[in-house]
Parts: C-alpha cells; structure tokens; sequence
C-alpha cells in the first residue's frame, strides 16, 4: 500500500459488520432515524437505536449520523456492530430431527411445530439450522447466505422441507422453486364455510405497512410479489372447514394470508386473527368448546402435507407425504365429534 493512500479511512469500519440496511422508499416523508427504524427492525426499541446512534453505528449514505437526523426519500440506511449478525454466527446443536429421506445430496426432514427454521432475531439457538449445523456438518449457502435451506416454513407450521447438502443440489433445487416445478400441498383448517368446493386465490402478498409483522394482499398489485394459491374443500365442520392449498408460488405467510383475504382466517392464527371465535353460537358450551379445540393446538392450523421436486442428480420425481401431527388430528376429530352429535339449540 501506497504510504498515505488510506489515511482518511475508518479505523473502524473493517470491524463494523452491517446488521441492517434499508433504502427509503420514494416518497419517504421527513421522519426521524428512530422513529424510521423502529418501524422496521423487529424488537427494536426506541432507547437501543437511540443508544446505537450515540455510537455511531447508524449510516446514512455512508454518513454518521445522530438519532434526530430525518431520513428522507432515497436515504440508505444502514445499521452496523461490532460484531457479525448473531445469525451468522451458527452454533451446532444436538437437536433430534425426524428425516424422512437422506442421500449424499440431499435430506428431506419433517419440522415439528414450535422450531424455528433459520436463527433470527430472538431466537440464536434451537433453530432447525442449528440442528442441521450438527447432523450434516458443512452446508452450502442460499443466496441469503442461509446453510442448507432451499425454502422455509414458519416457526409454528408443521411438515416437510428439502435441505440441499451439496452446492449442486442447492443450484438445481432452488431453480426448481424459481420455476415453479416443484408440488407442495398443504393442509389447513380455516373458520368459516369455504363456499366453493374448489377455487383459487391470486393477490400480490406484501408487508403490510401498519404492522411489519404481517403480510397482505395487494390486489392490484402495486406492491408485493404476485402470489397463487389453489385450494379444495377436503371436509366441512359447520364452523370451520379442512382445505388442501397448493401453492403455485411461494411467498412468507402465503397461504395464511390468502386464506385471510378469502375471509377465512386459519384457526388459531394469532398474527392474523384466527385466535378468536369468528364464526359459531353464543352459547357458553360452544365457547368453551373453542376454547378446547385452542389448547389441543395452540398454533396455525397448518401442515406442509407433500412435496415434490426432481432429484438434483439422478433426475428421478421424488415425492414425500407426511403425516398430520397429533395436535391437528385431535383438534380435527374434536370438530368431527362436533359435527356430528352437537346441536346448537
């Protein structure tokens, strides 16, 4: 290096690991760093960006700014530590995983309800990730830099995923889903009598602007990504219904989101409204039959059911099929039970 060259540079920059980086949208009106961040940093609270601002680990337009500076349409936002994005930082866990499938190229596992997929904000350990960080060793990188995982499903949505072991079989099982070839079918159940027997639900899903928590449709697809659900009524229990959704496209929340946007929430879907009695009798032996419906699954009623995708190396259709987990079948059959012998008189 040329004496001098870099003396303008930050000591400290090549210490500093981007946790964060957010670019303003057009149109951004005037508003404060930690009022903008806080709106988008899950957990944040005001006094831990503030106090990250006081360190100077907050940059707009690569600029140190304070916790009063407004951040204004086109701004780069990006929020940076002194150490790497504790989801980098993979710890191996002997963590038991049901596999229902393991060659040298691949593995296809069945997630239990409650496990999260990748290390994320508050949860660092007990992740499927850490679990395969354990079994398998070495893992190939997503292009988001996520070991092994080729699509994911939510923390408390139950079923089967595909875990690529080798850069081949990451390249063809990811084109794979960009190509829409592969089949998944899901189970849910949802509130409400889904009126059609069959039918499909198309909307662009998208963060929903009030709550970053959640997704939402936008039918006219001014935002979001453009999402297709195929769904059939699988059997019907008066107030709730048992549906088989086939995704054509795979988008975060898609089918708990449509579903929604149909007007039938999933049963206990507390992000989205289904952690309530939307459809039923006021009867207080009704409510208390909800209620116990509730504590045999206290989650989404959502199962990944099948799937299918070619083998990355033979060429073989490879097709999976797993089992709905106790707590949705004793919730089902306790509606069963319901249709069949209740009468709300």
């Amino acid at each position: 290096m040329i004496p001098g060259e870099h003396e303008d540079e930050d000591p400290g920059e090549a210490e500093l690991f981007e946790h964060y980086s957010f670019q303003a949208a057009s149109g951004q009106e005037p508003l404060r760093i930690d009022k903008y961040l806080m709106n988008l940093i899950r957990n944040a609270t005001r006094n831990k960006i503030q106090q990250a601002a006081r360190d100077g680990n907050i940059r707009v337009n690569e600029q140190v700014v304070k916790q009063n500076y407004r951040v204004k349409s086109g701004d780069v936002v990006r929020v940076l530590f002194e150490h790497p994005p504790y989801e980098h930082l993979i710890k191996p866990e002997a963590i038991p995983l049901t596999i229902v499938y393991e060659d040298d190229s691949l593995l296809v596992i069945d997630k239990p309800a409650g496990m999260v997929v990748h290390p994320g904000h508050g949860n660092y350990s007990g992740t499927l990730v850490n679990a395969l960080a354990y079994h398998l060793g070495d893992m190939p990188m997503n292009s988001d830099n996520r070991p092994g995982l080729v699509h994911r499903i939510d923390k408390d949505t139950t079923g089967l995923l595909v875990i690529a072991k080798t850069h081949q079989a990451m390249a063809h099982l990811a084109r794979q889903f960009f190509e829409k070839t592969t089949e998944r079918e899901y189970i849910a159940l949802v509130w409400g009598n889904v009126e059609e027997d069959k039918g499909s639900v198309e909307g662009a899903i998208g963060r929903n602007p009030k709550n970053r928590l959640q997704m939402q449709v936008f039918p006219d697809g001014e935002q979001g990504k453009e999402a297709k659900t195929n769904y059939e009524v699988l059997e019907r229990f008066r107030y709730v219904t048992l549906v088989s959704c086939r995704l054509e496209t795979g988008r975060t929340h898609q089918i708990r989101v449509h579903m929604k946007y149909l007007g039938h929430p999933l049963f206990n879907d507390a992000r989205y409204g289904g952690e309530r009695i939307l459809k039923g009798t006021t009867f207080t032996k009704y409510k208390q039959f909800v209620d116990n419906a509730f504590a045999l699954l206290p989650r989404q009623a959502l199962h990944a059911h099948t799937l299918g995708f070619t083998h990355p190396v033979s060429g073989e259709w490879m097709a999976f099929r797993a089992d709905l987990p106790p707590d949705m079948t004793s919730c089902i059959e306790k509606w069963r039970h319901y249709t069949r012998h209740v009468t709300d008189e």
